[in-house]
């Protein structure tokens, strides 16, 4: 795949533009059990080119397994997914070189300082060196690491470790970003600092897919929006779409998922009571 030069500064293509499909990815009958526990049930997605897009759920929604079996970290039980035209299991190399992936519970090469392991995260994708160490260098600098860029990644805080990882995924520049809860645990200068990243990301024509549980987030940030509840996709389309006439995302998120008012009740009565 030719690159886009996204990180290099460019934005790809004869015209300066990337040329995107209808859809950045189409899954149809996707199906995954662990056991007896149906972790996601038949569902049929087409995620567009060039979004923010937001799969949002409450936790066990099989949010995180989705994108495992996109992103052909897992192999589904039964259905298909396409990304970017390519099949992620007929032709994995098409798609991984494709695709950037940060994904939950990130592993890394902890021995290795932030610069080198970009610098080897960028070779073993067969980008050159002197491009690679550019890149790098970039990025380090936009995503505020360069004063930890020697720094073994072990001793790097969770923020930072974020940052190096999303980072690493934006190397090759990707036509479609994948982050599966990018925001948990990070503070708010490097959230913004993330945020601001991506954003640019988007705004070059690429997508980015995102998977939280934070419904204030997902509303300032996505343009598209899909829930997810049960394993299944109780609803999908531009964000005020979803929305609807609710007064938030969030409002509108608790009635597709069919949340309850869980008062206490009397069921607590001792709770706060006098000692």
């Amino acid at each position: 795949m030719p690159d886009q030069g996204y990180a290099a500064g460019g934005t790809g293509g004869a015209d300066g533009a990337r040329t995107a499909p209808a859809a950045a990815v189409r899954v149809e009958g996707l199906w995954k059990r662990f056991g007896e526990q149906v972790a996601v049930a038949g569902i049929d997605l087409e995620l567009p080119a060039g979004q923010f897009i937001g799969l949002v759920g409450p936790n066990g929604a099989g949010k995180t397994t989705t994108l495992s079996m996109v992103t052909g970290l897992l192999r589904p039980d039964a259905g298909t997914v396409t990304v970017v035209g390519h099949d992620v299991w007929a032709d994995p190399v098409a798609v991984k070189s494709r695709i950037g992936v940060l994904p939950e519970g990130l592993r890394l090469f902890e021995r290795l300082s932030g610069r080198e392991l970009l610098g080897y995260m960028g070779r073993l994708r067969g980008l050159p060196g002197e491009e690679t160490d550019k890149r790098a260098t970039q990025l380090l600098e936009v995503l505020d690491l360069a004063g930890a860029q020697h720094k073994l990644v072990v001793d790097y805080s969770t923020g930072m470790r974020k940052k190096i990882g999303l980072a690493a995924a934006l190397l090759h520049n990707p036509e479609v970003l994948f982050l599966d809860e990018p925001f948990e645990g990070v503070d708010p200068v490097s959230a913004q600092t993330i945020r601001g990243v991506l954003e640019r990301y988007t705004a070059s024509g690429a997508t980015v897919v995102f998977s939280s549980h934070v419904m204030e987030l997902v509303e300032s940030l996505c343009d598209w929006v899909a829930v997810m509840a049960a394993g299944q996709i109780r609803a999908a389309g531009p964000l005020a779409d979803v929305r609807g006439t609710a007064p938030s995302l969030q409002s509108a998120f608790l009635e597709l998922v069919g949340a309850q008012d869980r008062a206490a009740g009397d069921s607590l009565d001792w709770l706060g009571g006098a000692r």
